[in-house]
């Protein structure tokens, strides 16, 4: 699984907008949509942020693992 896929799944399992999480990372709704969609990269700090966010590990985010 790609790892904008886990984005995706992890957001709508927590019933949470792209907006919600926009806020977490400080980026707009467009901006986050961008990185969903693969239009823009995902950068490190945000990808730690998300892990934090949902409590998952870096492994599992990007598709290495399964939970």
């Amino acid at each position: 699984m790609d790892y904008r896929e886990r984005m995706r799944e992890l957001r709508e399992d927590n019933d949470l907008t792209q907006a919600q999480i926009a806020k977490v990372l400080s980026k707009s709704q467009q901006g986050y949509n961008h990185i969903e969609m693969g239009r823009a990269e995902l950068k490190i700090e945000d990808l730690i942020k998300l892990c934090d966010f949902y409590k998952v590990s870096a492994d599992y985010f990007i598709g290495r693992k399964q939970k």
